[in-house]
This record gives C-alpha cells, structure tokens and sequence, in this order.
C-alpha cells in the first residue's frame, strides 16, 4: 500500500518558524517519525514537499494511479488553493487534511478551509503528532475497506 504524504508552503521552515505556533521538529524530523510509522504499518509513504501549487498538482497527478491514500498539510494553500483541491479529487484517493496548529483558534481567515469538504476527515492542532494520527486513521480505514467483501 502507498500513501501520499504532502506538505504545502512553507513547512520546509518547520523548526525556525514560529516555534510557539508549529514546534521545534524540522520537517525531516517529521518525515523520519512517518517513515518509521509507514515501515511499522507495513505501508511505502512517498513524502513531497513544495512552495509551489502548481509542483504539488504535477505530484498528486502523477503519483495518483499507483497510490492509495493522500496526507495532506496545504499550508497557506488550504484558504484558496482550488487548483490543488480540484487535484485532489481527480486523484479519487481518500485524503486527510492535516494542520499543525489548531486553525480555528487563530486568525479568522484561517478556519476556512477549501480541501477540508473533499477530505474524508481532517486533524488540526495536534502539532507532529497528527501527521502520525492521520497516516494510522487513513491506514486503518483502507485496510478495513479491503477485508470487506464485496457486494
């Protein structure tokens, strides 16, 4: 099973940038903790990261066929990035939004999300950990899906 683990803008900032709102761990630390829980679910992620939309569209299209789930922190691109959310559900892969920081206690324009009504659910606030969190809830929910028979 292959998971599609995106992050948007500005996360490869992670550990420089405001701490207080999105903690010390650097991106790459984040990576290694999914690497390491991908290999214990027995699962490939294939980690992207990019500041810009359009390299984040060409990843969700060209990696959609051969994959079978999507992690999804859009950063700054969650307010308005439609051309990545109309990617996202091109792709046909169930995706789970994942934020940082909790986005609704924050600046009013903020809480608004345009990938969270195509999302199959969405983590916000629970720091490093919700990368985690979402790769074991969508993990579990595919293989739940494929045990089940079919009609």
């Amino acid at each position: 099973m292959k998971i599609l683990i995106i992050h948007g803008p500005n996360l490869n900032m992670l550990g420089r940038r405001e701490q207080s709102v999105y903690g010390k761990k650097t991106l790459d630390e984040i990576n290694a903790l999914l690497n390491d829980k991908a290999h214990a679910l027995n699962v490939e992620a294939v980690i992207f990261q990019s500041n810009h939309e359009g390299a984040l569209i060409d990843f969700v299209q060209e990696q959609a066929d051969s994959a079978h789930g999507i992690v999804i922190n859009p950063g700054a691109l969650t307010h308005y990035g439609y051309s990545l959310r109309d990617a996202l559900v091109d792709s046909k892969l169930p995706v789970i939004e994942v934020h940082l920081s909790n986005i609704y206690r924050r600046e009013e324009w903020r809480a608004r999300s345009v990938i969270a009504p195509i999302a199959e659910g969405q983590i916000s606030g629970l720091g490093w950990g919700g990368y985690v969190t979402a790769l074991q809830v969508l993990v579990a929910g595919l293989q739940a899906d494929a045990s089940r028979p079919a009609l």
